[in-house]
């Protein structure tokens, strides 16, 4: 069996991590991805996607990303429930996210050469 996926699309909110009881740190997160067609109106549609992330990727993510930033996300799908408060069964399908790619183009430093003045003859 192969249960692997391969996603690439744009945060929808900035990376926050939290810890679980015993340390170890997770982030959930959303990422959004473009559908490779455009519907019957010409709209490309977008498809959110629920992630988690564990530990090193978790703080590497959080650190290094913010709302809109370009993602490659490979991992497994998941499904769970759980019974909320009004005891309704509710069902989650996520990506277990094994690896992150960081897609925008790193920031170039400010140079410190100096520009060439131009004059206009």
């Amino acid at each position: 069996m192969i249960n692997q996926v391969t996603l690439v699309g744009r945060l929808t909110k900035d990376p926050v991590v939290k810890y679980t009881s015993d340390g170890r740190p997770l982030l959930n997160m959303t990422v959004a991805v473009n559908r490779p067609y455009r519907n019957q109106e010409g709209v490309a549609e977008t498809d959110f996607i629920y992630c988690t992330v564990w530990n090193k990727s978790a703080e590497n993510t959080a650190k290094y990303c913010k709302k809109g930033s370009l993602v490659g996300v490979l991992g497994t799908i998941q499904t769970r429930n759980y019974e909320d408060e009004a005891r309704k069964k509710v069902y989650v399908t996520e990506v277990n996210v094994h690896t992150v790619r960081f897609m925008d183009k790193k920031r170039s430093e400010p140079s410190s050469e100096l520009l060439p003045i131009l004059t206009v003859p």
